[in-house]
């Protein structure tokens, strides 16, 4: 078969950089197939499902408030201390990953946050259910960036863009499912009944044990050769398997650079050719999700407040600028080995600003004009921050991958804590103009620090991206 010469080749014991090379070029000889989608969908159940815990408390508050007797502090406490889990456990988890392995660190998170949702069925008074949504919110913001490393990490350079946002709209999907079953099972059973069934998803940690591989080029990075070759050899014959056809060759590897095996961590990422990088999508990711969390979560209090809309109205609005989001989101992955990564990001940032300064300006006067506004800026700015989770693993070695991602779903963080935060305060004046103009501003900044910093990835090997 196919797979010895290369087996043989790789069976000399080189340096792990030069290991790393050769396994990214037998990535690129497999055809896309049911293994690569089985893989996608078990890791896409377990980010569908942490997206479904993340937006749970949501719905948990109204009851809460009333079984406990909340005061508006308390209620703010509850809802924002799991976002400030999820910004601490994406920092945590790239460290993690890249020191213990990615699929390890996916499998400890939605364990986690499965024994996290028993935890919170059992909680009678706020202090230890904020304490159980704070390690809840650890795994649900170390999960995301490890995953899509992970996912980057086992997909060749053809069509890599439209193969890990395909992947990548199971998140927003989440969020939606979330919503729905939600807001039919709280009234129904109990908002502990709701925690209870999420937490049975845990249960994918069988799944992940017995179908998931750990990533062979993560292997190799960390000397473990033996292991690195045997990964990617069954996966290869398994792949020959399901097709019934033997493997091409493999292309010729590059050859490892040199001076180029730094130790990772936080030192090598903010140096060296790494620290642009790493400045330039943490400014993305945090205009991004400021700019999108800044609208989402004030639209069913503006439409209600300012417009007299009724609670249902309200949020059936609020509702159709998500979906909007949505179809952002699927035009992005399908287009985006075409356009660029680069290009892709800087017209939607652009778009987006566009969009919500005219809002501001001109159309802020209606309710119907606030809804036609925010859904196009939306399907630029779902589409924007969708093509980070590519765009970011893409720019690291495999090294420091997981930590240059997490370093992002960190400062993804940061900007949904601050974002709603901002708005309030300009809100509370009755600003709604300078609301959407405020916003216009930082999307325009994402915008120009793509134009002007960001690298284009597109069509090229990770090795060669970032040795």
């Amino acid at each position: 078969m196919t797979i010895d010469a290369p087996r043989a080749a790789a069976g000399r014991h080189p340096d792990s950089a030069a290991l790393a090379a050769a396994i990214g070029a037998r990535f690129e000889r497999l055809p896309l197939c049911r293994w690569h989608v089985t893989v996608r969908l078990i890791i896409g159940a377990v980010t569908f499902f942490e997206a479904f815990d993340q937006l749970l408390i949501a719905y948990a508050l109204p009851e809460l408030r009333t079984e406990w007797q909340l005061t508006t502090a308390n209620t703010t406490a509850l809802m924002t201390v799991g976002s400030v889990g999820m910004l601490a456990g994406a920092l945590l988890s790239g460290r993690l990953a890249d020191r213990l392995g990615r699929v390890k660190v996916i499998a400890a998170c939605i364990a986690l946050s499965s024994l996290c949702n028993l935890a919170l069925t059992l909680c009678t008074s706020p202090a230890p259910f904020m304490a159980a949504r704070f390690v809840q919110g650890l795994a649900i913001g170390g999960e995301v960036p490890v995953a899509a490393t992970f996912i980057a990490e086992i997909t060749r350079t053809h069509q890599r863009g439209r193969f890990v946002l395909l992947y990548e709209l199971v998140f927003p999907a989440g969020l939606t499912a979330g919503a729905l079953l939600a807001s039919w099972l709280v009234p129904l059973l109990g908002w502990r009944w709701m925690f209870g069934l999420a937490a049975i998803p845990g249960a994918l940690c069988l799944l992940i044990a017995r179908y998931v591989p750990e990533s062979p080029r993560w292997l190799a990075d960390h000397g473990r050769h033996e292991q690195a070759l045997e990964t990617m050899t069954s996966i290869e014959e398994r792949v020959e398997k399901i097709t019934g056809e033997p493997l091409p060759e493999p292309p010729a590897a590059a050859p490892a650079a040199q001076g180029t095996t730094g130790r990772g961590g936080l030192r090598e990422l903010l140096s060296g050719r790494y620290r642009r990088r790493t400045l330039v999508v943490g400014v993305l990711w945090f205009t991004g999700y400021f700019a999108n969390y800044g609208i989402t979560s004030w639209l069913p209090t503006i439409y209600g407040t300012r417009f007299g809309l009724s609670l249902s109205d309200s949020l059936v609005y609020a509702t159709v600028t998500s979906c909007a989001g949505l179809v952002g989101c699927l035009v992005v992955a399908l287009t985006v080995d075409r356009v660029g990564r680069r290009r892709t990001i800087m017209w939607c940032l652009g778009a987006a600003a566009v969009a919500l300064l005219l809002l501001g300006l001109f159309s802020g006067g209606s309710a119907t004009g606030v809804l036609v506004w925010t859904s196009l800026a939306s399907v630029f700015l779902f589409g924007s921050n969708i093509c980070l989770y590519l765009y970011t693993p893409e720019l690291f070695p495999t090294r420091m991958r997981a930590l240059g991602s997490s370093v992002g779903g960190a400062l993804n963080r940061l900007g949904v804590i601050l974002g709603p935060i901002v708005v309030g305060a300009i809100y509370a004046d009755g600003a709604l103009g300078t609301v959407f103009v405020t916003l216009a501003a930082v999307a325009l900044a994402g915008s120009l620090t793509a134009g002007a910093g960001a690298e284009e990835t597109s069509g090229q090997r990770l090795e060669d991206l970032a040795p």
